[in-house]
């Protein structure tokens, strides 16, 4: 080429050319791997080259095989493995549950989510050996599965960091406790919506029974959505023994009080608190945070219908920290606001919709103080008008607006 340009030399043929197809394979790789996944499958078709290319492991690092398992392809799991293929997530499942963890040396996650038919057998013939590989399980919505699959779960893979059980109604206090016996290294567990576990479950974890379990004390996030046995007790247990925890999920837990939130507030790591539709909090626990030295950055206690103005009060006079609040459905005005908008200023997300009472006054409010604000949830806010939408268009980060059923992105 001229005018300074660069020829460029097939290796195969010493010709000058430009052409994609003469790029080394470790250029071709390289571009490959910023493709999605189907486009990955597509490029790999062309010819022999560009095959090689595809089936580079760098191309494919960090994929997440999503499979139908229906019938015997012998060749599926070595393509998988040809390519370093280590996380799968399995959308139906007709074959043996074990064929995946022999089929896929060194697998390091595998989501069965909704996989109805996986069982405790299954489970147990997955693992009869350790797969010390494997750090993420998913088995959300495995509604067969009990105790006895989370036994050998806790034998075998002893290296876990996340494992996700929302929907696994069948699983008890003891099952926690064999997680609490065997996952020592667990920093992610979700037990949505596990309706027999109680305050003694969450002991287990927390390592409250030296003489049965050490517990998980490396735990950084615990989701107890909908654990409707769970109460103030359990919250004890959480402070005293998970000193690692950051973020906690307690919506729809309907037992929780005020009182429970006195042990959050002197967790040191904690820095999310959801409280979404817990019907017995009020002012007085967020308070409590407030009062106790809370650091949380992200608060929801949307729909808590004892939540008014005097909770946004004491935010604005404790929870110095937090960047992102979410109070939908609450009873809070124009002057709560006011108390937030003068105090909170490195707040970026803030859902107030369904909040009848907030008129364009306090939407002036945040437009005046809290210029960092990224997002802002106004749905259902029928007492503002274009006024006071028109000064909220004018913060200079805002990029989402939610008005509806939708999202208005600010560009």
């Amino acid at each position: 080429m001229e005018d300074g340009g660069v020829d460029t030399v097939c290796p195969q043929t010493q010709t000058q050319t430009t052409h994609i197809s003469c790029l080394y394979p470790e250029i071709l790789a390289l571009i490959f791997s910023y493709l999605d996944v189907k486009d990955k499958g597509r490029v790999a078709q062309v010819c022999a080259n560009w095959r090689d290319a595809a089936y580079h492991k760098s191309v494919w690092r960090g994929v997440e095989a999503k499979l139908h398992l229906r019938r015997a392809n012998p060749s599926l799991f070595e393509s998988l493995g040809c390519r370093g293929i280590r996380r799968v997530q399995v959308l139906s499942l007709r074959r043996v549950l074990r064929d995946v963890i022999c089929g896929v040396p060194n697998i390091t996650s595998l989501n069965l989510s909704g996989c109805y038919n996986v069982s405790d057998i299954s489970l147990t013939h997955a693992f009869a050996n350790e797969c010390p590989s494997l750090t993420h399980l998913n088995l959300s919505l495995c509604k067969q599965i009990s105790d006895s699959a989370l036994g050998k779960i806790a034998q075998q893979l002893r290296n876990l960091e996340v494992l996700e059980l929302g929907g696994c109604s069948y699983i008890t206090n003891t099952g926690l406790l064999l997680v609490a016996w065997g996952l020592k290294k667990l920093r992610k567990l979700n037990l949505r919506s596990c309706c027999l576990v109680s305050n003694q479950g969450i002991a287990y974890l927390a390592g409250q029974h030296q003489e049965a379990a050490d517990g998980t004390r490396a735990l950084e996030y615990l989701g107890l959505q909908d654990c409707q046995k769970l109460s103030d007790e359990a919250l004890r247990h959480v402070a005293n023994g998970l000193p690692n925890l950051k973020s906690i999920n307690l919506s729809f837990c309907a037992s929780i009080t005020d009182s429970g939130l006195k042990y959050l507030a002197r967790m040191p790591s904690l820095r999310e608190l959801n409280l979404r539709s817990c019907d017995n909090i009020s002012d007085i626990g967020i308070a409590y945070l407030a009062e106790g030295g809370s650091r949380i950055t992200t608060l929801d206690v949307s729909f808590c219908d004892k939540i008014g103005d005097q909770a946004l009060v004491h935010i604005s006079q404790g929870l110095f920290t937090l960047r992102s609040l979410s109070c939908s459905a609450c009873q809070i005005s124009d002057d709560g606001i006011q108390r937030i908008a003068r105090t909170l200023h490195e707040l970026d997300t803030l859902n107030i919709g369904q909040c009848v009472r907030v008129t364009d006054k306090g939407l002036q409010l945040i437009a005046e103080h809290l210029t960092n604000l990224y997002c802002i949830d106004l749905y259902g806010c029928n007492r503002i008008t274009t006024v006071g939408l028109e000064r909220i268009m004018q913060l200079p980060r805002l990029s989402v607006l939610n008005l509806g059923l939708w999202h208005k992105h600010k560009r």
